[in-house]
């Protein structure tokens, strides 16, 4: 199951940076492609308010 991302998403960009498979855009809360996601929890790893959720 793909990663979300919650409305805790203070728009940092440190996930972004860290999706190996580009799945995550931009906007004012970050949004993740769930045909992209690999489940490999690499955003949720570097989020200082833990939005992304399995």
């Amino acid at each position: 199951m793909a990663y979300v991302i919650t409305d805790e998403c203070i728009a940092c960009g440190a996930c972004e940076a860290e999706c190996p498979t580009e799945a995550i855009s931009a906007g004012d809360i970050y949004s993740i492609d769930a045909d992209k996601c690999i489940d490999c929890g690499a955003c949720a790893d570097v989020c200082p308010v833990d939005a992304p959720k399995a």
